[in-house]
């Protein structure tokens, strides 16, 4: 089979690469800069290497560089961003400050042909198109042997190649999804010019996954935390199928879940799955915890010890149970930061779990996929299309929809917008089109009218994102009327909201949830 190697530099985007990558049928793994050699490269038979981008200015002495018999050893690259600036910094050209003259978002890109080789990175691209750049620094000063392949209004190299060593950059993401031909030179990168064999399945992962859970837990007993979303929900189908009755799933209910979330969980895994269920009601516990706490990362950490405390608890009651399963994914983990990429916030299940727990293993056989590849997974080992399909609701729950305190008042008012604003969505038919959708309430108080009377009530916002992997994310242009009839119904049916507002800010800059 062959693979591809990710040389992660610190950008938020490493695992989306890899997963552009796997979504071609090409296996891709990802290592950190420092930990592998270009020897090792060889060795372990990396057809190619793609370089991730990064915060880093690869001109100071500090920034994260590499050695530079990577081009020169024959093998395949593509450099991204910080890595294509890499490239060029390691080949001998210069990289500088574009000061004021950086960009950010989407930008038109331009391709020059150069009658060469090199232009089979951008075949099949149309001369002008959208890319996604997200840069402060750029290549200043070409390499010998590598030529230009495109640029935009105020980055003279947004693509360059040296064909005869196969080595390119592009200033740009082509991972991402706002890069509207992004797919398609990835494509070039790996079949035109690598030559790799589209030859991986998600199948691959689950027989692997099996077995390899299997040989590592054999003879232990497991608990699952299990929340009842898409990621845990995969991850009991997976464990049980791989550990059968030696699973023991854990549903908290926390008090920070949507509107009747704790029964309908219990009724879709109480006899389900080859495993014991075991339902712990916890609202007073994690409520005293939140109590006064306003600081979301401070209150993300508290779920996140409190699940664990939570699970010490129980597994004492089971007995003999010392290694915890999450459903993590990859997002969870590189919003909690990972090698050198910076934190967005702290995941209950990553960053917020506490230094010191009572559990001597963690297993996580999730964290390596996306939200749509979990989904696959789902729908192959069996889980009905409703379960698999709903959509993403976060661990910490409702706890990171409350601006302000924590109270169970504002839980369940919270609770009956939530529910209103799904049961629109879902009337109109949306609900293959919003991704993720969901109300915040805000501790913004208004005044407001009804029934002739001045009232003074809460501010909800309604959020709905339309993505494929979480890592970026649009705004759903939701139809007028929804919004309207939505708007309607929360005001009208619950005496303590007076306004609501739509949010319409895309994934960055924002992240999907306030908190």
């Amino acid at each position: 089979m062959d693979k591809v190697l990710v040389l992660d530099f610190g950008g938020q985007y490493d695992q989306l690469i890899a997963r552009r990558v796997r979504e071609m049928s090409v296996y891709a793994e990802i290592r950190a800069y420092n930990k592998i050699s270009p020897e090792q490269i060889i060795e372990e038979g990396y057809k190619a290497v793609i370089l991730t981008g990064g915060p880093n200015s690869v001109y100071l002495d500090e920034s994260p560089h590499y050695d530079r018999k990577l081009i020169e050893i024959g093998i395949p690259v593509l450099g991204i961003c910080y890595g294509a600036q890499l490239i060029a910094w390691m080949a001998g050209g210069s990289v500088d400050s574009a000061g004021s003259s950086g960009e950010y978002g989407k930008t038109e890109v331009t391709v020059d042909k150069t009658d060469s080789e090199a232009d089979i990175l951008l075949e099949g691209i149309p001369k002008d198109s959208i890319c996604w750049m997200s840069h402060m620094d750029y290549i200043s000063g070409l390499p010998e042997g590598f030529m230009k392949l495109a640029h935009t209004e105020v980055c003279p190299a947004a693509a360059i190649g040296d064909p005869q060593r196969k080595i390119f950059g592009t200033q740009f993401h082509p991972e991402v999804t706002h890069t509207v031909y992004g797919k398609q030179i990835m494509a070039n990168f790996l079949f035109k010019i690598a030559g790799i064999k589209a030859d991986w399945k998600m199948d691959d992962f689950i027989e692997t996954s099996v077995q390899c859970i299997r040989e590592r837990l054999k003879g232990k007993k497991v608990l699952l935390a299990l929340s009842g979303g898409v990621d845990s929900s995969v991850c009991a189908a997976l464990l049980s199928r791989a550990i059968g009755d030696d699973l023991a799933a854990v549903f908290v209910d926390h008090g920070l879940l949507r509107k009747n979330e704790g029964d309908l969980v219990e009724a879709a895994f109480r006899n389900r799955f080859d495993m014991n269920f075991i339902r712990i009601d916890a609202e007073d516990r994690f409520l005293t915890k939140l109590s006064g706490v306003i600081d979301p990362e401070i209150r993300r950490k508290i779920i996140g010890e409190e699940f664990i405390r939570t699970f010490e608890d129980i597994s004492e009651e089971i007995g003999d149970i010392n290694v915890l399963a999450q459903g993590t994914i990859y997002p969870d983990v590189i919003e909690s930061g990972k090698g050198d990429s910076s934190v967005i916030k702290s995941h209950h299940n990553v960053g917020g779990l506490p230094s010191v727990m009572r559990f001597d293993e963690i297993i996580e056989p999730l964290r390596d996929l996306f939200k749509d590849e979990v989904r696959e997974v789902g729908l192959k080992l069996g889980l009905p299309k409703e379960l698999v399909m709903r959509q993403p609701f976060p661990g910490p729950g409702l706890g990171v929809r409350v601006i302000g305190e924590i109270t169970k008042e504002k839980l369940d008012i919270l609770r009956d917008a939530d529910a209103i604003f799904r049961e629109e969505i879902a009337k109109a038919g949306l609900e293959a089109v919003a991704s993720q959708y969901f109300a915040v309430l805000t501790d913004v108080r208004s005044v407001g009218v009804k029934g002739d009377a001045r009232t003074y009530g809460y501010t909800v916002v309604l959020r709905s994102v339309t993505t494929d992997d979480f890592m970026t994310a649009e705004w759903t242009r939701l139809p007028y009327e929804v919004l309207e009839r939505t708007s309607l119904r929360i005001t009208n049916e619950i005496e303590e909201i007076t306004r609501v507002v739509y949010d319409i800010t895309s994934k960055p800059p924002a992240t999907v949830e306030w908190l």
